[in-house]
């Protein structure tokens, strides 16, 4: 599935349905929209096209309070692909200019020129625009006089979840941020899918292979959502593709330092020698083990690393 700046997006003839969203995660709840899209662009002889932002719009209309990421933009688009409901993504360039954008402008450049939409499915509480002045409301005007019709959906309530929850964004960072990193697993995909950062292997202190267990250091980008500290099984991908089996430390190393900046990734595929030093790396959180902890000395740290293998082996299937 070809992904297409603004810009470079050429309308296709027979016309669109179109979803609009940050689409974050590509959870379960956005796939279900999606299969929508895919069925009435089917049933109607349609294109079916995800439009969504080179960045989440929070990032420059209230930076401060703005959430981390889920995806980054690549994975964004694979994950998009992966569902098989979308003919082609378009990705808007989301920037001051565009952020005092009207709502009107917004549905005539894009919507109508640029993507010849003819159903817009967004969720029922969609805002967009300059001060989201933009809605499903106005969305229906301007489609009964554009030619364009609009479906403003509900929450996708989770599976067997007491109180209606629903799939969302907010929803598996707030897991990911209590270590439940297997429960969040169970909201992106069915089977569960686990939560994936990407980063560049950096070389770090080399304390790891002191110790008997050498670790990829892993630089993550500052606007990716990180679980809680603590311990991890996982796996490590390599840029062939092969998954590793892997225990995952992310923390602040509290056994040698008393402070520290931000959270170290440091992950160490179990039963593997080789050197990943500057490699693009992907590594997927499985289950958490344990939390963070201070050791009283070395020796004692090392003998819990050693347990902490043992389990993320077991749990790994090997």
């Amino acid at each position: 599935m070809p992904a297409f700046l603004l810009d470079d997006f050429e309308r296709d003839p027979r016309g669109a349905v179109v979803t609009i969203g940050a689409y974050d995660g590509v959870h379960l709840g956005h796939q279900a929209v999606l299969r929508l899209v895919h069925e009435i662009s089917r049933a109607r002889g349609l294109e079916a096209v995800c439009l969504t932002f080179d960045r989440h719009p929070a990032e420059v209309v209230r930076p401060e309070s703005a959430p981390r990421l889920l995806t980054s933009i690549d994975q964004k688009v694979e994950l998009l692909d992966a569902t098989g409901f979308v003919d082609r993504t378009c990705l808007v360039p989301f920037d001051e200019t565009r952020s005092r954008e009207p709502a009107e402008d917004f549905v005539h450049e894009v919507l109508v020129r640029r993507l010849g939409t003819r159903v817009v499915i967004v969720g029922a509480d969609f805002h967009f625009g300059y001060r989201r002045h933009g809605s499903v409301r106005l969305l229906e005007q301007m489609g009964g006089e554009l030619g364009f019709e609009v479906l403003g959906l509900g929450l996708v309530p989770i599976e067997g979840e007491a109180g209606g929850v629903p799939y969302s964004s907010t929803e598996i960072r707030r897991l990911l941020g209590e270590g439940r990193v297997a429960d969040a697993a169970r909201l992106f995909a069915r089977p569960p899918r686990p939560h994936e950062v990407r980063g560049v292997v950096e070389t770090g202190d080399r304390r790891g292979r002191e110790l008997g267990f050498p670790t990829a250091n892993v630089a993550v980008p500052e606007r990716i959502c990180l679980p809680a500290d603590g311990i991890y099984a996982g796996t490590y991908v390599t840029p062939d593709g092969v998954e590793h089996p892997a225990a995952i430390s992310l923390g602040r190393r509290p056994t040698f330092y008393e402070r520290a900046d931000g959270p170290l990734l440091e992950v160490h595929l179990l039963d593997f020698a080789g050197d990943l030093y500057g490699q693009e790396a992907r590594v997927r959180f499985v289950e958490r083990l344990r939390g963070e902890e201070r050791f009283d000395s070395v020796e004692a740290l090392v003998a819990q690393m050693g347990r902490d293998c043992d389990a993320a082996r077991a749990l790994l299937g090997g």
